[in-house]
This record gives structure tokens, C-alpha cells and sequence, in this order.
């Protein structure tokens, strides 16, 4: 094991210290060449991606050169989010060359913005008479919740409050037009965003009127009469994206029912989770008993009956939306990248409000497979869409499935997914742990060190965890004086158990909460805990009714997912078959990408040479036993174009 990566983090709460093998490399990926390389991907100076245009909008809006709007509506916040990343970075490392191009490009958001507060190149560049009459399809206020955010990361990292200011000025003016006030819109964006912005502006600040403008947004969706249908029959029933229709669907935006009626998640999947997220938001600050309830629904039902094994949600590519109760196909799926961070973002509210394992194995599922899958080891090729099977044949040639990509792209017209993956990595410490009353809970194994207060005692707490390939954890607990206080581990959805020693004692019997090990008594300087996490392969079914994965197993070993790809067991997959009685070995590969556990396990092929027949026949072609080798599923893709499944047929010889 090579030294331990070291990346530190501040906050306006806490310092963690992240020193973790695994997760060190992918911040330092995203540090060293994800940001420099978005950097120049958003100044069209990448060659073989497509081109941005986000800086260039700006300059225009600005009035440094002409031209014409490019790109999609909502390319500003390509921009923002990309601010947002450098923000976390600059809190982990100082970079002074860094600082001062974003410094730059803030200084360029300022000049864009108009005497009013408004801030949106797409209308100011294309006219402004049009502005606010298109809520549904325009992403004005999505913008701005992007800009917010980075405003929010980027202040707490440098102290500087330029860009918070210029969205300062922005809220003032989106205050002017949006609430339930006489003369004012009563709406809200057809994609929820600016909702979690402003919850994170008003804890920055404690500015009451950021809250309450978050909670008209949130309060207002879904009321009758239908905002989003109205605006739409104003219009003409004219969309920005298909012209002229005869349908709109208010559960598209989930602004079917207000809110607090929510049960079903519906809808693009994107806009369903930030929705939520600023729904947690609002439950935990104010109380709210009945959004409580409906965060706990919809959470019930997008992960109980509505996700993937790997953490991904949203099952079809027409909206980028979830469609039904069970209904997860493999190689049409969308499972988009922002999708899984969504929630991600919506785990860790839940986790903040309610201390229950269930929130955190999510959050890591999707953490380990859809999220970090999304990104090459290179760091500058992403997947927008996250298959679980994929034939790059039918990628090419099937219009049903042209949304799936067999290699990851260098960049996106649409490129809304890698600067929200540098923008996560980079925050990675805030998921880390959360604190209930004086208990603190460990949420992920991963490296780190932080200092909370705990039962009135300044705490300094070291964990080290050899997580994803090892399930060993140690915390190391040093309190400023002896104190009494608890320390809550969570026991895995995946595992068996988890032993537990103190100071090399082994823990007989301990409180179990809510999926949580509970360990409370005195504390001194020096105390250690160690836990032991079974990671063994094991095979995971899927619930009877979801009929894209009967009578096929996946593999699973520890947080991680695991595929085939034919780089390891040949082409076509589906003519692969793993042993249902057949055990699991795990080996560590150093030679696979940066190195990695693979399990392999007997199985058998159907032989292509055996088959007698044309294009049908009566009898079964025979089958030979061969060896099958699974990977990761986060590292599918690397090795260059080919197949690749996750759910794996079942039999006996």
C-alpha cells in the first residue's frame, strides 16, 4: 500500500482532514486535471469535444465581443458549477493560480449582469422582453441557484464575496418578481435548483428573507391553478424545445400535486432530487412535520422500487425520467450521473434530519458505482448515461439505445455531469459524518480527521479505513478531557455484522439503532475503536417483479458493484451464464487500473461452434464451463469499446 493521500478541508463548522488511499486519488484527479481541464473544455480549447461556449456567452453578454448565444439555455451553469468546484478545492488546497482565474471569470459574471440584478446570458444576449415568460422550459432560476451555490463555496473558501454579492443583487431582483404578493409571479422554475441555493445562502448568512423565498418556491409547486400550465397555455402552448404541442404534463416537473401529497417519485429524475433535497432542507430548519413525511415517502419509493443496484435512478431516456414501480431495464436505462448526485445530496439531508443507516447505504452505493463510475480514470471522459448492459453494436445502430455510450466522451454539449462530479469529489468531507445531539455518526469509512464538540468536549477524532477492498476501520478518539459522549458506527446494508474492539477489547454488547452500533460512555484521550466489516462476493437478486433482472444475479463485495466486460470473458456476454452453486475467489490486481479486487467464479458459454443450425433451431446449442471474471463496475469502460453487463444469467451445468 503506497502512503496514505492527504487532502484537507474547511469549512464554516468544522476542519476535516480527508487521508484516505482510495478517495485521495480521485480528489487529486479532479484537482490536478479534472478542474484545469474543464477549465479550457468551457473556453472551447479542447480540440476533440464539443464546444461549450459558456465563457464565450458571457463575453458577449458583457459586451466584451459579438456574436450570438450558443449552446443549451441553461449553459451559464456549466459556469457556476464549475466555480462551485473550485471553491471546494481552494478550501483543500491553496492554489493561487487557480484563484486568480476564477477570480477572473467572476469578474466577467459581474460585467454580464444588468443595472437590475438580472443575470442570464441566454436573455440578455437574445432580448430581454422574453425573460420570466417561459419558467417551464428556460432554467432562469436553476442558473441562478448554480451561481448561488458557487457564491456560497467560493466565499467560505477565500473570504472574497464579489461573486455572493452579484447574487445578492440577482435574489433582490428575483425577490421582486417571484411571490405571493399582489403584481409578483406566482410560480416557480420548471427545474428545481435555486430551492437548495438559497437554504444554503440562509445558513450562511442567516438572512430570514433567502428561507422564505425557498419556501414560496418549494409551498407554491404543484398548487391549483397549475402555474406551469397556465404559463403554457399563455404561450400558445409553444415549448422552447419542440415548438407548438398538444400536451403538457405537470408531472414531468413534479408539479403534479403540492408537494406534501408527493408519494410516487415521477418526473425527470434530476429535478425530482434537488426538489427533495431542498424539501429536507426545509423540514429540518422549520420543523415541518407533514414535509418530513413526504420526503420519507417519495425516498421509500425512488429507492425501494425505483433504483438501481448501482445507485443509478431514472429509467428511460425520454425526459431523463423515472417511469414505474419496477420497471429498471438494463440497456435502455438513463441512470444519469446528475441524477445519483442529486441523490447523494438528498441522503445526506435525510441523514441530517434522522440518523438512519438506510440514508447513508444509498448515499454510498451511489457514491462508489454510479457516481465514480461516470468518470474515466483519466479524468477528462464521462458517461452521461449509466448503462447496466451495454452491445456498442446496438449503441451505434439501434435508435432506442443511441443515449448509451460504450467509451466515455471527452465533453458534452449538454456537459451538466463532469463539473457536478468535480464539484462532489471536491466537497467529499461534508458526507462524511453528522452529529446528533451529542452522538457522532460515521456515515462513510473513509480516511480522515475532524474536530467536533461532543457533550460540551472538544473532540479530535482520526479514522483510517482500508475501504473499498478491506472492511477494516479504525477511530481513534481524543477528547480535550475525559467526557462522556457517543460514537455511532454504521453497520452496512451489505454486510453480515461488524466486530467491534475498544482498546483492544472486543465490544460484547453495544446499542443498535436505526442500522447503528451506539457506543456511549466515558471517553478519554488515546481510546481507540476498531471494526472489523466482513467484505466478502455474494451474489444480489433483484424483488420478483422487477422482470429486466429475473433469473439473473448480480455480484456484489462491499460497497461495490461488480460486471463483465468481454475484455475479460469474450463476446457476445449474454452467452455467459455464472454457476449458481460455484463459489467466489477475490484477488487483488495490481495491473488493473491503479489496482483492484476481482472475483472470479466458474460458469459456462454457449459454444458457437456446436451450433448446427441457421438463424433458429430446435435443438440447444451445448454449452462448455468456462472461468468468469468480474470487475468493478466503476472501472467498465477503461480498457477500450466493448460489452459490458452487470446482471448475470444463473445455472447449473
Amino acid at each position: 500500500m503506497s502512503k496514505a493521500a492527504e487532502t484537507v478541508y474547511k469549512d464554516n463548522k468544522q476542519t476535516v482532514k480527508i487521508q484516505d488511499e482510495f478517495w485521495g486519488r480521485y480528489i487529486r484527479l479532479v484537482q490536478d486535471t479534472v478542474i484545469p481541464y474543464q477549465y479550457e473544455a468551457l473556453h472551447d480549447r479542447v480540440p476533440e469535444a464539443e464546444p461549450s461556449h459558456a465563457i464565450a456567452n458571457f463575453e458577449i453578454a458583457a459586451g466584451r465581443k459579438s456574436g450570438e448565444f450558443k449552446g443549451w439555455v441553461f449553459q451559464d451553469s456549466d459556469v457556476a458549477k464549475w466555480l462551485e468546484a473550485v471553491g471546494y478545492s481552494l478550501s483543500i488546497k491553496p492554489d493561487p493560480e487557480l484563484e486568480r482565474r476564477a477570480d477572473e471569470i467572476i469578474d466577467l459574471v459581474g460585467e454580464a449582469q444588468l443595472e437590475d440584478g438580472y443575470l442570464n446570458t441566454y436573455f440578455i444576449i437574445n432580448g430581454l422582453d422574453k425573460r420570466w415568460t417561459n419558467l417551464q422550459d428556460c432554467h432562469e432560476l436553476y442558473c441562478a441557484g448554480h451561481f448561488i451555490e458557487a457564491a456560497v463555496a467560493y466565499y467560505e473558501a477565500t473570504g472574497k464575496d464579489k461573486l455572493l454579492n452579484i447574487m445578492r443583487r440577482n435574489i433582490d431582483h428575483i425577490d421582486s418578481v417571484f411571490g405571493p404578493e399582489e403584481g409578483k409571479i406566482k410560480g416557480y422554475d420548471g427545474h428545481q435548483e435555486i430551492e437548495l441555493a438559497l437554504v444554503k445562502l440562509y445558513r450562511l448568512t442567516g438572512e430570514e428573507k433567502f428561507l422564505r423565498l425557498a419556501s414560496f418556491f418549494i409551498d407554491e409547486r404543484g398548487q391549483e391553478p397549475n402555474f406551469l400550465r397556465q404559463e403554457w397555455e399563455q404561450r400558445g402552448r409553444v415549448t422552447h424545445w419542440s415548438g407548438k404541442t398538444d400536451r403538457m404534463d405537470p408531472a414531468y416537473n413534479q408539479a403534479h400535486l403540492p408537494v406534501r401529497e408527493q408519494s410516487v417519485a415521477v418526473g425527470h429524475s434530476v429535478r425530482a432530487v434537488y426538489m427533495y433535497t431542498a424539501m429536507a432542507d426545509l423540514a429540518a430548519i422549520t420543523g415541518d412535520e407533514a414535509l418530513r413525511e413526504a420526503c420519507k415517502r417519495l425516498w421509500s419509493n425512488m429507492t425501494e422500487k425505483q433504483m438501481y443496484v448501482t445507485g443509478g435512478i431514472g429509467s428511460t431516456h425520454h425526459g431523463e425520467a423515472f417511469t414505474f414501480d419496477y420497471d429498471l431495464p438494463n440497456d435502455t436505462v438513463y441512470a444519469e450521473t446528475c441524477a445519483s448526485i442529486g441523490l447523494i445530496f438528498f441522503a445526506k439531508r435525510m441523514l441530517e434530519m434522522i440518523p438512519d443507516a438506510g440514508y447513508a447505504d444509498i448515499m454510498e452505493r451511489a457514491l462508489y458505482n454510479n457516481v465514480l463510475g461516470s468518470m474515466a480514470q483519466d479524468g477528462k471522459h464521462y458517461f452521461y448515461v449509466n448503462p447496466l448492459e451495454v452491445w456498442p453494436q446496438a449503441c451505434s445502430c439501434d435508435p432506442g439505445k443511441h443515449h448509451v455510450k460504450s467509451e466515455r466522451q471527452g465533453w458534452f454539449g449538454c456537459a451538466c455531469c463532469p463539473p457536478n462530479v468535480a464539484r462532489l469529489l471536491t466537497s467529499l468531507n461534508q458526507y462524511i459524518y453528522t452529529v446528533h445531539g451529542d452522538t457522532l455518526y460515521t456515515n462513510l469509512y473513509i480516511g480522515s480527521e475532524l474536530n467536533v464538540k461532543l457533550g460540551g468536549t472538544e473532540v479530535a477524532v482520526s479514522q483510517q479505513s482500508s475501504y473499498p477492498w478491506e472492511g477494516k476501520v479504525s477511530l481513534q478518539l481524543d477528547p480535550a478531557a475525559s467526557g462522556e459522549f457517543g460514537l455511532a458506527l454504521r453497520v452496512p446494508s451489505w454486510s453480515e455484522g461488524i466486530e467491534i474492539k475498544i482498546n483492544g477489547e472486543v465490544l460484547e454488547s453495544a446499542e443498535r439503532q436505526q442500522g447503528y452500533v451506539i457506543i456511549r460512555r466515558v471517553w478519554n484521550a488515546g481510546d481507540v475503536i476498531e471494526a472489523e466489516i466482513p467484505m466478502e462476493a455474494h451474489r444480489v437478486y433483484a424483488h420478483p417483479l422487477l422482470r429486466a433482472d429475473a433469473q439473473k444475479t448480480a455480484i456484489q463485495r462491499g460497497p461495490l458493484v461488480y460486471c463483465l466486460e468481454s475484455a475479460d470473458n469474450g463476446e457476445p456476454l449474454s452467452s455467459v451464464t455464472l454457476d449458481e452453486t460455484a463459489a467466489f475467489s477475490e484477488t487483488f490486481d495490481e495491473s488493473l487500473l491503479g489496482g483492484a479486487v476481482v472475483v472470479e467464479s466458474k460458469g459456462f458459454r454457449v459454444d458457437q461452434q456446436g451450433w448446427n443450425g441457421g438463424l433458429y433451431n430446435r435443438v440447444k446449442a451445448p454449452v462448455n464451463e468456462v472461468k468468469i471474471k468480474a470487475v468493478p463496475y466503476y472501472l467498465w469502460g477503461n480498457r477500450g469499446s466493448g460489452e459490458m453487463r452487470v446482471w448475470i444469467a444463473e445455472g447449473k451445468a
